[in-house]
C-alpha cells in the first residue's frame, strides 16, 4: 500500500459500516487551525453545523481521528483536536508532553472555535491535560469527562503503551506498521487499525512510513536525551478541586490503565463524580466500544451526572 490515494475524510462510510451507524451521506467535517503563538498552530476537526457542544482530545500518539466514530454516533457539533506535536498540529512550546503548555494551546483552541461546546472530554494524555486546562479556564469548561485515565497512572500501569510508541522510528512498508500496530491493540478490528494508520502516519519520498508525531517529536521537540518526561505535579489536587461534574469512563480490559485504587481515590477526592465501566474495551475506549462511549457522553452533556 502507499498514500497516493489517502484521502482524509474518505474513510466515514468504513466507520459507519463497521458498527452499523446509518450513513445517508458523507458529514459535514472540516479542518482548521488556530494560531497558538506567532508562527505555531494547532489543528482540529469541526464536526456538524453549529457552535460546538463538545471538545475532545485524543491520548498520546494519537490524534482528533481516534474519535471518528464516536462523532458519527453522537450526530452533534463538536471539535476535536490535535495535541501539540500530534496530527496536523505544530509541536508544543516545552515538548509535545507538556501537560500545562499543552492545556494552555487548547484552551486557545477552545476559546476560538468553541468556547460555549460545556464539555471537555480528555483521554489519556489529553485527560491529564483537560484536568489542568478544566482547573485554569472555568469559563470554558462546564463538565469534564476522563476516558481511561487519572493522576494515578503510572509507568507500569502505561508499560504496553510506552512499547509501543517507543518502537522503530521507520518502517519499510505499510505491512510492517500494520503488523506491529495490529500486534499491540489485541481488541481492536484490522480494518479500524488500518484507517487509524492512514490518519496517524505519512510515507516518505523512500516508501518507507513514519508516524506522524515521531516526525514532530523528532523535529522539534525532542532534544538528545529523549522527550521530556511527564510531569503529573499536583494533578490529584486539582481534580479534587473542581466543582463542576465530572465522569469517569474506565475500560475493563486489562489494557486499561485504570485500577480500583485510582478509581477509590477519584471517589475520595470528588464523591459526586459519575464513574462508568465499559465491559470487552481496554484503554482506547473510543476504538473499543465507540458506541457505548457516546451514549455515555451524550447522556452525560444531557444530565451533568
Amino acid at each position: 500500500m502507499d498514500a497516493a490515494g489517502y484521502e482524509e475524510f474518505s474513510f466515514f462510510h468504513e466507520n459507519a459500516g463497521e458498527y452499523g451507524l446509518p450513513f445517508p451521506g458523507p458529514p459535514r467535517v472540516r479542518r482548521l487551525a488556530v494560531e497558538v503563538e506567532p508562527g505555531r498552530s494547532l489543528s482540529g476537526l469541526l464536526w456538524g453545523e453549529g457552535p460546538p457542544e463538545m471538545v475532545l482530545l485524543h491520548g498520546g500518539a494519537q490524534n482528533a481521528h481516534t474519535w471518528d466514530t464516536v462523532a458519527l454516533a453522537l450526530d452533534r457539533p463538536l471539535l476535536a483536536v490535535d495535541l501539540p506535536g500530534h496530527g496536523h498540529s505544530d509541536g508544543g512550546r516545552a515538548g509535545s508532553l507538556g501537560l500545562g503548555d499543552n492545556a494552555a494551546d487548547v484552551a486557545r483552541v477552545i476559546g476560538e472555535l468553541a468556547p460555549a461546546a460545556g464539555l471537555l472530554v480528555g483521554m489519556s494524555l489529553g485527560g491529564l491535560t483537560s484536568i489542568i486546562l478544566a482547573a485554569g479556564n472555568r469559563d470554558l469548561v462546564g463538565r469534564l469527562a476522563l476516558i481511561d485515565v487519572t493522576p494515578g497512572v503510572t509507568g507500569a500501569k502505561a508499560s504496553a503503551i510506552t512499547q509501543f510508541i517507543a518502537g522503530p522510528e521507520s518502517f519499510e512498508s505499510f505491512e510492517e506498521l500494520l503488523e506491529r500496530t495490529v500486534a499491540f491493540n489485541p481488541t481492536r478490528s484490522v480494518s479500524s487499525l488500518r484507517r487509524g494508520i492512514l490518519h496517524n502516519a505519512v510515507q516518505r519520498e523512500d516508501g518507507s512510513w513514519v508516524w506522524r508525531y515521531a516526525r514532530f517529536r523528532a523535529a522539534e521537540t525532542v532534544g538528545p536525551g529523549g522527550p521530556p518526561p511527564i510531569d503529573f505535579g499536583n494533578l490529584w489536587d486539582l481534580l479534587g478541586g473542581l466543582t463542576i461534574p465530572v465522569m469517569l469512563v474506565r475500560g475493563m480490559l486489562p489494557q486499561s490503565v485504570v485500577d480500583d485504587a485510582d478509581e477509590a481515590e477519584l471517589r475520595r477526592r470528588l464523591p459526586s463524580a459519575r464513574i462508568e465501566h465499559v465491559e470487552g474495551a481496554g484503554h482506547s475506549v473510543q476504538g473499543d466500544k465507540p458506541l457505548e462511549l457516546a451514549a455515555l457522553l451524550a447522556d452525560f452533556a444531557r444530565t451533568g451526572v
